[in-house]
């Protein structure tokens, strides 16, 4: 009996690990497209609540965002070089807040989507080190105006790639809010608690 538990478990171990090995092994343009071919149908399921519930409809979108961004990563990107004199639990903290900030962002950015056909650009360094970090490019194309997005990838230290920054419709996420917290920094003469408590 447990020979055949034994070989039991061992067959399903051989069996799941192609699917664990094909999840780690995606490129970045491949963890980008199911991570917003997730997020379209998210929007499309969930937009009704827009209007009605928009905790709801926010919640869904954080889910998705969660799958493939590293919210730490783009907290670090967006403090840059004030990332140094930040204590570990600053840059969780921020990551919060800053989930928040790109979950609303991004759900009403996208709320208004319609089924549009979703275009990958080409990358202009496909010959690159194939570990630095990758941007993504994209193009919601239909309707009155095509929406562009750019997503700066990079492997984390599972192999996993993830967004570490994100451009929308020509707007640089993570320079745009590293302007408010250099602003914020000045303001409150380098005490970083206080730029995360007035954080908006």
């Amino acid at each position: 009996m447990n020979l055949l538990k034994k070989i039991a478990v061992t067959g399903l171990v051989v069996w799941s690990l192609p699917g664990v090995l094909q999840a780690q092994e995606l490129t970045a343009v491949q963890t980008a497209e199911q991570g917003v071919q997730a997020l379209l149908t998210t929007v499309a399921e969930s937009k009704q609540y827009f209007m009605t519930d928009r905790e709801r409809y926010f919640s869904a979108i954080e889910e998705v965002l969660n799958s493939f961004v590293d919210f730490t990563a783009v907290a670090e990107v967006v403090m840059s070089r004030f990332a140094a004199d930040a204590t570990d639990a600053q840059k969780q903290q921020f990551a919060g807040i800053l989930r928040n900030t790109l979950t609303r962002f991004y759900g009403a950015s996208l709320v208004s989507y319609e089924g549009q056909e979703l275009a990958f650009i080409p990358s202009s360094n496909a010959n690159a080190d194939p570990r630095a970090d990758t941007v993504v490019g994209m193009e919601l194309r239909g309707g009155d105006t095509n929406l562009r997005l750019q997503y700066q990838m990079f492997l984390n230290a599972n192999d996993e790639w993830k967004l570490k920054n994100l451009s929308l419709a020509g707007i640089n996420l993570g320079r745009q809010y590293f302007t408010q917290f250099s602003a914020l920094m000045s303001k409150y003469n380098n005490d970083i608690d206080q730029v995360l408590n007035n954080w908006q």
